[in-house]
């Protein structure tokens, strides 16, 4: 019988070819989502993976005419140029305190907004607060910035005919040390809150609606159905995109903090993206604006393995 079996099996060779030739049909069986598919991972090799052949440039003098390979290695020198110079720890504190607020208030937001759309019952209503919430995404910052700045103007916005309207002095908002990092993370949460509550919808959407049956019967609140069925069933959603955007405490948002600043707060707008704007583009020194975006890669990288060992011995969930 023993001897049946092993005629009737095929050899290890044939099973890996007949498995690699069932793969090739399954990619040509679906092939225009294959097609799709290597349309992005050709995006993502040429800008994430291509420019990292120029990372060489941090550990050199880069000049233009001999290119990247015939300049000659410096080792260490740009970074120690990069952490000495006087605006490099303002910058980097400028970025630290606004990624953290942007993490403290805006992470919250968008779980806390997903919660309440799933608990709507009514559709129509439920897709048009998704709708106008999801918008802002696809607006650049380029036009919300100017929108926002006709908006907080102390002597054509509306907010200024509203103080005048009360017996006060208009406030210049964008103008002023004091309120300019609440104006970005405040506008920050505003335009990425809708579409970032969408990982969270999808999560809830998964939730046993057994369990809400249960906890009614049982006579639970619509509060504490939230608070002990709902938030735990999404927990490993939770904590996982938590890791993942810990890392982006350094990703101060280049293209919101430039076009919202000027000259009278430049002290909290400069951050570590400006300083590598001003440098590599303006000022034309690549080899320091390189080792400033190599050091802020590294530093969010180690913040995401920290976060994910946290997260590991805290609930045994993690990204890896």
């Amino acid at each position: 019988m023993q001897n049946n079996k092993a005629a009737l099996t095929p050899p290890k060779s044939m099973r890996k070819t007949s498995g690699f030739r069932y793969t090739l049909s399954q990619y040509w069986r679906y092939r225009h989502l294959t097609l799709m598919l290597l349309v992005s991972v050709t995006v993502l090799i040429i800008f994430k993976y291509v420019p990292i052949y120029g990372l060489q440039i941090a550990f050199k003098k880069f000049k233009i005419l001999e290119g990247i390979w015939g300049s000659p290695w410096v080792g260490l020198a740009n970074f120690k140029k990069v952490f000495s110079m006087p605006g490099f720890t303002q910058a980097f504190m400028n970025t630290i305190i606004l990624g953290g607020l942007n993490l403290l208030f805006g992470f919250p937001l968008q779980i806390l907004l997903a919660l309440l759309l799933n608990e709507l019952t009514n559709l129509r209503f439920k897709k048009t607060v998704q709708t106008f919430s999801y918008l802002p995404h696809f607006i650049s910052w380029v036009t919300l910035s100017g929108l926002f700045i006709q908006f907080l103007s102390p002597s054509t916005g509306p907010v200024a005919a509203l103080y005048r309207a009360m017996g006060l002095t208009p406030y210049y908002f964008m103008g002023e040390v004091s309120t300019f990092r609440g104006v970005l993370v405040v506008t920050n949460i505003w335009k990425s809150i809708g579409w970032g509550s969408i990982i969270y919808l999808a999560a809830l959407s998964t939730v046993n609606q057994e369990m809400y049956e249960a906890a009614i019967i049982d006579g639970a609140t619509r509060f504490q159905r939230v608070h002990y069925i709902t938030i735990p069933s999404i927990a490993p959603t939770i904590t996982i995109m938590l890791i993942l955007t810990s890392g982006s405490i350094l990703n101060d948002n280049f293209d919101q903090v430039y076009n919202m600043m000027n000259a009278a707060v430049y002290s909290v707008a400069n951050n570590i993206s400006v300083l590598t704007y001003e440098l590599g583009l303006k000022n034309m020194k690549y080899s320091l604006s390189t080792a400033i975006g190599l050091f802020k890669n590294v530093i969010a990288f180690g913040l995401v393995i920290l976060a994910n060992t946290i997260s590991k011995r805290v609930n045994d969930y993690g990204i890896w």
